[in-house]
């Protein structure tokens, strides 16, 4: 199967790396791209933050109050 296709600049200069790196012709480099994009990404791991008692002195909820507790007002 013949399908003509415009890659964009930064596209093209992947297969062009690809292709002159290892040897391979246009076809295959744009074949192997492709598949490296469609394989299915790795889960990314969860995120949890960790929180800490800090023995807080002041209350933090208004955080209005706290900036002008700071700037000594």
């Amino acid at each position: 199967m013949r399908t003509t296709v415009t890659l964009a600049a930064d596209v093209a200069a992947a297969v062009e790396g690809m292709r002159r790196a290892e040897g391979i012709g246009v076809s295959e480099a744009v074949n192997r791209l492709v598949r490296d994009g469609l394989a299915k990404p790795a889960a990314a791991a969860r995120y949890e933050h960790t929180s800490y008692e800090l023995d807080q002195r002041i209350d933090v909820t208004d955080i209005g109050e706290v900036l002008s507790l700071l700037d000594g007002d």
